[in-house]
């Protein structure tokens, strides 16, 4: 790369911070690629970073020695999400949105870029300080919020099916009881998808009983995997506490009532919100 005047310089790394969440890059790699002394990059990372932590962007993490460097942190403020969720649980307020079982019509919001960048956002803030090495979804609709996530985050994703295909080769497969409707399902994940110990994020994107989620546990276990959190993005108010199959959850929004002959919904901020 050319060299390029401060104000440029400024520019382009920021640009190149905000494009690599969570990788550490040394001082030596920025003042090769922008022709300058280790000291005029120090004094134009702590601009960037006063104006990241001010903005509420995120977070410039520094580790000092030779093998040290930045790292960015994307981070979102709480009354941030917060005005953000308020005006989603807004939009499934709609009458036209109530679907049979209780249920909520989601999916042209998770076909929104601009919407699973900030759902993306908040998990990454959630589980910013947790050790984690993949990001796991099941098909269909957890997708588009499992790689928003994971864009933040900087990890790969692996995708559990309904069915094993073959283009997947050799896969593990369980059956796993559907938490609201109390039926045997199965689910499948290859074998290669996922190495063994890995530290595992799960995001789903609506959690009632939590069947589902729990089958994706029980997978886990098949790969020796740990669960390193679990992310929903609306959950069911209306599911008591004693028939949830399990209870360590981030949730961003919660559907606390649903009337089936009004079509009318009260839908609030989740549990990460709570105080």
């Amino acid at each position: 790369m050319k060299k390029l005047k401060r104000s440029a310089r400024l520019v382009e790394m920021t640009q190149y911070l905000l494009a690599r969440p969570h990788t550490l890059i040394s001082l030596t790699a920025f003042a090769d690629r922008y022709q300058s002394a280790k000291s005029s990059i120090s004094e134009d990372l702590a601009i960037i970073k006063e104006v990241f932590e001010e903005e509420g962007i995120g977070q410039l993490h520094t580790l000092a020695g030779a093998a040290g460097g930045v790292k960015y942190i994307p981070t979102v403020r709480k009354e941030a999400a917060l005005a953000v969720i308020r005006e989603i649980c807004r939009q499934l307020e709609q009458p036209e949105r109530v679907l049979a079982g209780g249920y909520l019509y989601m999916t042209d919001m998770i076909g929104q870029p601009a919407i699973m960048g900030e759902v993306g956002r908040m998990f990454a803030t959630a589980f910013a300080d947790r050790e984690i090495d993949v990001i796991m979804t099941v098909e269909t609709k957890g997708i588009p919020l499992a790689y928003a996530t994971a864009m933040y985050l900087n990890l790969p994703v692996v995708i559990v099916r309904r069915d094993n295909k073959v283009t997947e080769g050799s896969a593990v497969s369980i059956n796993y009881v559907s938490g609201s409707t109390k039926r045997i399902q199965t689910m499948s994940l290859a074998r290669r998808a996922l190495r063994e110990q890995s530290r595992v994020l799960i995001i789903d994107d609506f959690l009632k009983a939590g069947g589902t989620v729990q089958g994706m546990i029980d997978l886990l276990a098949e790969f020796n995997a740990t669960v390193a959190g679990v992310g929903v993005f609306v959950e069911s108010g209306e599911v008591g506490a004693e028939e949830r199959l399990f209870h360590d959850y981030v949730s961003l929004a919660r559907l606390t009532h649903v009337d089936l002959k009004t079509k009318q919904t009260t839908v609030v901020p989740g549990n990460y919100f709570d105080d």
